[in-house]
């Protein structure tokens, strides 16, 4: 009906009386409106792309300038030593403007170059923190000029882009150091031997020609990693997605840019991202059914209490039912990548079936309203791991893993969202759902406030907050557009592929073993306290849990940002060093004291924090392999060196969820708000997945997760390794005068 509406609205015709135009007011109004608002977001895009490009400085301050010198100079006085009388020889009526655009321009393209020559100095990560620890004269300096030339004016999100180093490419020797150091603990004595002959054939060898080549590409491109980082190991994966793994410094925001609107397609060979500039509405999944919903009303976001109702309209409508392959239509998102692109190809390139998946792809993001309940207690571990293995896989059906994120909104109004990786880290997800929370907890009042998330794309002002009822703030005096329910003719070849992706991913699924540990008896208050890093104490504790768990050390993967560089995303840190082995042998043995383990224990998360610190710096040893072995691929080049060292398993893959990201979210004041973090699925068949998150100063969560087909691992037994090694690396230090003070 709205298409057949819109076809007349407009309509001319001739006859011998003349012309008769006929139009309908009120849909060329909404045809004025949508334009208005495109136009709208353009010229504020425009105008948020030049204030980026100018900072630190300000069009104000641009202004302000050009005024200044103009007042200066009429006043009598020449501020530019005869550049203006010079330039007033071609432009007369203009001298004075040009020549203060040209010296304004001048000066901020100097201040964006020394802001990225500062940016490029990272000694200031390896000083020593804490108290009683001395600031080196060098990294005074550097905190004053980066405050003297950055402290303009508040910057927005892609301020400091330009002025953000690239990714450093390390050398080649230095890097063949680092990856023997790192899997000494792990090789025995001529199976070492070995394996440092092929490092040095490589190192004298063929990699010197593959280095040449990546030193071309760290010239050439932005991040001489990210690219082939998200293509070959995101995109070019064919196995399914359900399952998968200091304020002064600025980070990288390019990541944030497709957080909405965005979408993984499958192909054959390779997906691709989908990223569109703007969506106007979400796609929305209930007992089985897709709506479309719109989000925005006569070219403004729609307000809380107009969203309310939207969803409202979904839950009440029982009179429709899912059509056939509806309900499980997700799993084929979950499917492998080959099969569901050749399905999304055959079944879905035309017709309703077409149009429908192009509504949920081309969505902001898809809202699940979950039937079933989510519970939050700590005392209850079943209630825990339900909720975190919902919140993983769902049942497989239910989620559109292709989408940048589900939010899942169960019937007691818990929620918690599933996030697909390729777009984007954990880290970005994570901070865009922390920053959510605050601000609803931040402006929950009766005043009219400004929607941070949307200030610079529309100058609408919303209630947030909710009544003694739990209904949102405000009165709707609006008739909204509907929610309208998708259509889908499937044929019976199509609905028998979808049943059968839904029970592979129901195979998948239920082969994961995930568990949420709950540790609340000390948190990173203790870990400070013993004058180690928080991180590095638990990755330590990682270690002695698994070598008790599997009697042997393993390679070990924690992943690290490098978001300190233009387009960074991740780089691996290795926990399992000498030091950290000889630790964890030194807690089995009890001839050895408590000093002499603590002692170890410090040098081991030393090794481990310095470890940390090299990934972000762009010290690595994985990404720069990886790369490497890229290249070896091009040039069709078989090494054996890359062949055994990318072959090995990371049977222990760890990752830890950032929290407090915003300074917004005050958990003392509000506890109900912590969050658990999330899980993914083990990289190896016989290994663990943990992510963890420290909650707080006596709070820690982990994600522990296995496969259940595998004889060597047991998702709860690990969780219970965990708990022990934490609560023996306390007594340590509790012990008396073997604090090591």
């Amino acid at each position: 009906m709205a298409e057949a509406h819109s076809a007349v609205a407009f309509s001319l015709s001739v006859s011998h009386d003349g012309f008769n135009l006929n139009f309908d007011r009120e849909v060329l109004h909404l045809i004025w409106l949508s334009g208005k608002r495109s136009w709208r977001k353009r010229g504020q895009r425009i105008y948020n792309n030049v204030s980026c490009g100018i900072y630190p400085g300000s069009l104000k301050g641009l202004t302000v300038s050009v005024a200044a010198l103009g007042s200066v100079y009429y006043a009598g006085y020449d501020p530019t030593v005869g550049l203006i009388p010079w330039m007033r020889c071609y432009l007369p009526r203009f001298s004075c403007s040009v020549v203060g655009v040209g010296l304004w321009g001048a000066t901020i393209f100097t201040v964006r170059n020394l802001l990225k020559l500062l940016f490029q100095y990272k000694g200031w990560m390896f000083e020593q923190r804490g108290k009683g620890s001395r600031t080196s004269l060098a990294q005074r300096l550097w905190y004053m000029a980066v405050k003297l030339f950055s402290g303009w004016n508040k910057p927005m999100l892609y301020s400091f882009q330009g002025s953000l180093p690239s990714l450093p490419l390390p050398h080649l020797e230095a890097y063949m150091q680092r990856y023997l150091r790192s899997v000494r603990p792990l090789r025995e004595d001529a199976d070492y031997i070995r394996l440092e002959k092929l490092a040095t054939e490589f190192q004298q060898g063929i990699g010197r020609k593959l280095q040449r080549y990546l030193v071309l590409k760290s010239w050439w491109a932005t991040n001489y990693v990210s690219d082939w980082w998200e293509e070959y190991v995101y995109l070019r994966g064919r196995t399914p997605i359900m399952i998968m793994i200091q304020g002064l410094v600025p980070l990288c925001s390019w990541q944030y840019e497709r957080v909405f609107n965005t979408t993984r397609l499958p192909g054959e060979e390779t997906d691709r991202i989908q990223h569109l500039d703007d969506s106007t509405w979400i796609a929305v999944y209930y007992k089985g059914r897709y709506y479309r919903m719109p989000v925005y009303y006569k070219a403004r976001l729609m307000e809380p209490g107009e969203l309310q109702i939207q969803f409202q309209r979904i839950l009440d409508d029982a009179t429709s039912v899912p059509e056939k392959g509806e309900e499980k239509l997700a799993a084929l998102t979950a499917w492998d990548r080959t099969n569901w692109a050749k399905t999304r190809q055959q079944y879905f390139a035309k017709g309703p079936n077409r149009v429908s998946l192009d509504i949920i792809e081309k969505a902001a993001f898809v809202v699940t309203l979950d039937e079933d309940e989510y519970e939050f207690d700590k005392q209850e571990p079943k209630k825990l791991n339900h909720f975190a293995q919902r919140m993983l896989h769902g049942n497989g059906y239910d989620r559109w893993f292709d989408k940048s994120f589900t939010l899942v909104i169960a019937k007691n109004g818990r929620m918690g969202f599933n996030a697909e990786h390729s777009w984007a880290d954990a880290a970005v997800a994570s901070h865009m759902w922390e920053f959510v929370l605050a601000e609803d907890l931040e402006h929950g009042s009766d005043a009219p406030i400004m929607g941070h998330m949307w200030e610079y794309i529309l100058a609408e002002e919303y209630f947030l907050g909710y009544d003694g009822a739990g209904n949102t703030k405000g009165t709707v005096e609006v008739e909204l557009p509907h929610p309208t329910r998708l259509k889908w003719a499937m044929e019976k070849e199509c609905l028998e592929t979808i049943e059968y992706a839904s029970q592979c991913a129901l195979a998948l699924l239920n082969d994961v073993d995930l568990k949420l540990l709950v540790f609340d008896t000390y948190g990173k208050g203790f870990m400070k306290s013993c004058k180690v890093s928080p991180d590095a104490f638990i990755q330590m504790a990682l270690q002695l849990a698994y070598f008790r768990d599997a009697g042997r050390f393993n390679l070990t993967y924690e992943a690290s940002m490098t978001r300190l560089f233009k387009e960074g995303r991740t780089e691996t840190v290795r926990p399992c060093s000498l030091e950290s082995c000889a630790w964890v042998q030194a807690m089995e043995d009890n001839s050895i004291p408590a000093e002499e383990k603590i002692s170890l224990l410090r040098k081991a998360c030393f090794q481990h924090q310095k470890g940390y610190q090299d990934a972000m710096v762009g010290c690595g040893i994985d990404r720069h392999l990886f790369c490497l072995y890229v290249i070896s691929k091009y040039l069709e080049i078989d090494s054996p060196f890359l062949k055994e060292v990318l072959s090995e398993p990371w049977r222990l893959s760890t990752s830890q969820t950032p929290h407090g990201q915003t300074s917004k979210l005050d958990l003392t004041a509000h506890p109900d708000c912590i969050s658990a973090g999330g899980g993914f699925g083990p990289v190896a068949d016989d290994g663990y997945g943990v992510s963890y998150i420290i909650a707080g100063e006596d709070l820690i969560f982990f994600h522990v997760s296995s496969k259940k087909s595998s004889p060597e691992t047991e998702s709860t037994r690990f969780s219970n390794n965990i708990r022990k090694a934490l609560e023996d690396m306390r007594s340590l230090f509790a012990i008396p005068n073997a604090n090591g003070v």
